[in-house]
């Protein structure tokens, strides 16, 4: 893993997050979010372990005051799905390449689906708790998943294309 000496590629990447986080309160398509790419990339590259886990909770928290809080319950699931997508983050800091970080993108989409929809579920306003009830969630929640798919492979890309690019043509790069 490559990090730049001086700290103007971190300032850079730190302001493409910032400003791509943003975003999540005026895409119109559901689930298109960079919160789960934000979550995984800041993992794999952030030093501080803390900062990574905080990092995606605090983008959902600043932008739920802009868009509105809901279900507390729900956005437990919410929030919680995004500190599992952090742990496949530290997973990807062993060996970052294009078939780990497709694979961990992935791999987030499908937690952040299994969660947010079990939670749904759990809830018991839409569908019965019960077995049959749980399959009707998740399979009504299928539409959204693509979107959901698209989008952190999409935000993923960017992150760590853009470090990588960083990385690349940073006069210094180093191991950390």
């Amino acid at each position: 893993m490559k990090t730049i000496k001086n700290n103007s590629g971190l300032l850079i990447l730190v302001l493409l997050v910032v400003a791509i986080a943003f975003l999540r309160m005026f895409i119109p398509f559901p689930n298109v979010t960079p919160v789960a790419a934000i979550a995984l990339f800041s993992a794999a590259y952030f030093k501080r372990k803390e900062v990574a886990m905080i990092l995606p909770i605090t983008i959902l928290l600043i932008s739920d005051v802009f868009i509105g809080f809901y279900s507390p319950l729900l956005m437990a699931g919410v929030y919680g799905s995004f500190i599992l997508i952090a742990l496949i983050g530290f997973v990807l800091r062993r060996k970052i390449n294009f078939a780990t970080v497709v694979g961990g993108s992935l791999a987030s989409s499908v937690i952040f689906f299994l969660v947010t929809n079990f939670v749904v579920w759990l809830e018991g306003l839409w569908y019965p708790l019960t077995g049959q009830g749980l399959m009707m969630c998740y399979y009504s929640a299928l539409p959204f998943f693509r979107y959901e798919v698209f989008g952190t492979l999409a935000f993923t890309s960017v992150f760590f294309g853009s470090w990588a690019l960083i990385n690349r043509y940073s006069v210094v790069p180093q191991k950390a």
